[in-house]
């Protein structure tokens, strides 16, 4: 199926391969830690818990601290020390110059031995660690470096961060402890990450909260502060309709801010939620501002210009010209902002970019999904664990030359693999995305041979590349992973071993039950067609009993029960919360992927509810004509086609996509008992057909919602049927002049709905070209 109006081209071709490291292995099994005393003394303390914790954790080797040199040494100093415990630097190595920057250098040409981590600062520092313990070598009381890995670096952009809401919409982070926050801070600290942003106004109750979340803001602040990272918090500002609420509003402000420990950035959304005028708004912001320097002096106040139409966006870029305000510090661009090469455009050099991606949503959404087939969309949903490094890769790569950085919009534990991604990609572009998943599995899994689990990561992004039938690559992954598991015992306590796991029985579960599902539906179908000789209550019967198969037979009982124990897994371990009965998860769409597991892939409910209605039919004649409909809906017989709009497995002809993914419906709480292709659409889709009949007659039936202005070959055609209603039908009568070429263009015109909501906005869905006797 050819697409085009796509947000970035799909991104099909992965690199399994890396070459191996060329230099030499060194052994630092008896290496005492030297650490400079010119580091401040908390710092000081928190880089080598880190270094020894971290060391212990992936070799059982317990490292010493010393003031002495010893025969092998990890020496850790700042580039302005110069030396170390009287020795200098080694001659030739390339010292840090940047902020944040690091050098990991190898020192073995006397008899001593030392692997030297220097950092241009603390961060730096703390960057240099997680260098080294990303690729060093961890055995079993053994541990080695090679020098192949020894390095300069510095970071490509200033901002590299992740939000960590602790709010009771997460799917995870509100069941965690001040520990594991800790815990989740370090570990992307380590991978390079400088920014933690927190939501600290949603004080909703959650009943997951081991800490309330006055407590946890003053804690995440503090955390921040332990691991020299920028604290950031995201603080939506109420409709400003007054004096009293500017006041109220304020002081909410100035009371936070004098209660945080630490405070860096502060970003007030524009929209989403919020619905202030930037007449109204930037007064605002300007008087907040100077609460914010009173408490914490030097910190920046952002803005993103989500939800603001053109007018507001004009007028907040003039009056950045016009008075060139300094307590702002930069503009965030979200969903729903003006594009980020725009906004770079407009804004003047004074003022910081910063990039809000969304890396934890599938659907409806910023970036969303893919080629992603419905069975997973309608079952997974839009908050699954979603492990897409090359996707998320690409799209780092694709919009961070606009931007100074990121700080990405996460809403749970699900998108761990991609925060993985983005920082290190907001590091080194060019990083390669292989390499990247090595030292993640290395890092996390403890596998100095890790390519066999990258693989199967990476094996979890290719199970949804496209229609899931044709798939077959979703049962190797399972494979895959069912050696891996018993391969690795050891890790069944890994909340991101148990995820792996989880997505791949899952995805398997959800193929076999599609093909199953799909081919009861085609049985039915069929049994509809022979309602003429049969009888038409016993055609019902019969088709209805034969989809509902699936409620009795289930193909796949062993990859259900373990996913349900994967899911209790998770939720012991790491809190996520993929049910609402069972985990009590704040709502069907925040990850509730084990409430979906079941939903109908064919149209059994659908199929119902029309019998029904066909019951109160008056005549037989009418039951008969609505039946087969009902059989022939997606088979209209030969010379006609069928297409269900944004269905990649059913739209052949169909050349457009919707870059934001609203095409698949959320309907009933994600329990519609509408027909699956009717939960799929476009609201101005462009169709193409080719091979036609040039001495064929031809009619185009549309269904779906609102209305349908039809294009054929650019002029428009008057319907001669034209229902409104979800699953009634439009008919246009082709000209023959269109098709004597044999081929057609179909696209529709944008109907004006201004005034109505975007859910409210007249859809397409199915599309039938049928060819008339």
């Amino acid at each position: 199926m050819a697409k085009k109006n796509m947000l970035i081209p799909l991104f099909i071709f992965y690199s399994l391969f890396v070459a191996p490291v060329s230099g030499e292995n060194h052994d630092f099994t008896n290496a005492s830690l030297i650490v400079s005393e010119n580091i401040v003394p908390d710092f000081r303390e928190t880089i080598v818990d880190i270094l020894r914790e971290e060391t212990y954790r992936l070799s059982h080797i317990h490292l010493p601290q010393g003031g002495e040199w010893t025969g092998t040494n990890i020496a850790l100093s700042l580039a302005a020390d110069a030396s170390l415990y009287g020795e200098p630097f080694p001659s030739g190595i390339e010292l840090p110059t940047e902020d944040e920057s690091y050098t990991v250098a190898l020192d073995s040409d006397n008899e001593r031995k030392t692997l030297w981590l220097i950092g241009k600062d603390e961060r730096g520092l703390l960057f240099a660690v997680g260098h080294l313990l990303r690729t060093m070598f961890f055995e079993s009381q053994t541990i080695t470096f090679n020098s192949g890995n020894a390095i300069c670096s510095a970071p490509a952009y200033p901002v590299r961060g992740h939000q960590l809401g602790y709010r009771n919409t997460a799917n995870s982070y509100d069941g965690w402890s001040p520990a594991q926050y800790d815990r989740y801070i370090r570990e992307l600290a380590l991978f390079g990450a400088n920014s933690i942003e927190n939501i600290p106004f949603d004080t909703s109750d959650s009943p997951h909260m081991k800490t309330s979340p006055q407590e946890m803001n003053i804690l995440i602040s503090q955390m921040c502060e332990k691991y020299r990272m920028d604290y950031w918090v995201w603080i939506p500002v109420e409709k400003l309709s007054n004096d009293a609420v500017f006041k109220t509003e304020h002081q909410k402000h100035a009371d936070f801010y004098k209660s945080c420990p630490k405070l860096d950035h502060v970003f007030i959304p524009g929209g989403d939620p919020g619905d202030n005028h930037p007449r109204e708004l930037l007064p605002f912001l300007e008087t907040v501002s100077k609460d914010l320097q009173k408490y914490h002096p030097g910190a920046g106040i952002w803005l993103s210009l989500q939800g603001f139409n053109d007018e507001q966006t004009d007028y907040f870029f003039k009056y950045l010209t016009e008075k060139s305000p300094d307590w702002l510090k930069g503009v965030v661009s979200g969903p729903g902002s003006p594009s980020l090469a725009i906004t770079r455009y407009r804004l003047p050099d004074k003022y910081m970019h910063r990039h809000y991606p969304d890396v934890t949503h599938t659907v409806r959404c910023q970036y969303p999904t893919l080629n992603w087939d419905q069975a997973f969309a309608l079952t997974l949903g839009r908050e699954p664990v979603n492990p897409q490094p090359f996707y998320y890769a690409k799209v780092h790569n694709e919009y961070a030359p606009h931007t100074d950085g990121f700080i990405t919009y996460s809403d749970g534990i699900n998108d761990d693999v991609n925060k993985f991604i983005w920082t290190r990609k907001g590091w080194n572009p060019d990083e390669d995305v292989t390499e990247i998943m090595n030292q993640y599995v290395r890092f996390f899994f403890g596998m100095d041979n890790p390519e066999s689990a990258t693989n199967a990561i990476i094996g979890l992004e290719k199970n949804w590349d496209g229609p899931i039938n044709e798939n077959a690559g979703i049962e190797l992954t399972l494979s895959e992973w069912n050696r891996l598991e018993h391969e690795y015992p050891h890790l069944s306590r890994n909340w991101r071993w148990q995820m792996c796991l989880y997505r791949a029985n899952y995805d398997a579960y959800i193929r076999r039950r599609n093909l199953y599902e799909k081919n009861l539906e085609k049985e039915a179908n069929h049994i509809l067609s022979c309602a003429g000789s049969i009888g038409i209550e016993q055609a019902m019967k019969q088709a209805l009993d034969k989809v509902n198969e699936a409620d009795t037979i289930n193909v796949a009982p062993g990859l259900k029960q373990k996913i349900y124990g994967y899911a209790d897994s998770l939720f012991l371990s790491v809190s996520l919360q993929s049910s609402v009965e069972r985990y009590r998860a704040s709502g069907p769409e925040r990850g509730c992927t084990l409430d979906f597991l079941d939903y109908p892939l064919n149209n059994r409910w659908w199929l119902a509810d029309e019998f029904q209605k066909i019951k109160q039919m008056p005549t037989d004649g009418e039951k008969l004509e609505r039946i087969e409909v009902l059989s022939e809906w997606e088979n209209p017989g030969k010379g006609s086609y069928y297409d269900n709009v944004s269905n990649i497995a059913k739209s052949p002809h169909v050349l457009t996509t919707v870059y934001d993914a609203t095409d698949f419906a959320w309907w009933d709480n994600g329990i519609s008992r509408k027909r699956l292709s009717t939960q799929l659409f476009q609201n101005y889709p462009e169709l193409e057909y080719t091979d036609l009949d040039p001495d064929g007659r031809y009619l185009i039936r549309v269904a779906g919602y609102g209305d349908a202005l039809l294009r054929v070959d650019g002029e428009r055609i008057t319907p001669v049927l034209y229902n409104k209603e979800l699953e009634t039908f439009k008919e246009f009568l082709i000209d023959p002049r269109y098709t004597r070429d044999g081929s057609i263009t179909v696209t529709f015109d944008e109907p004006e709905e201004s005034h109505l909501n975007w859910r409210q906005h007249s859809k397409i869905c199915d599309i039938w070209l049928l060819k008339r006797n």
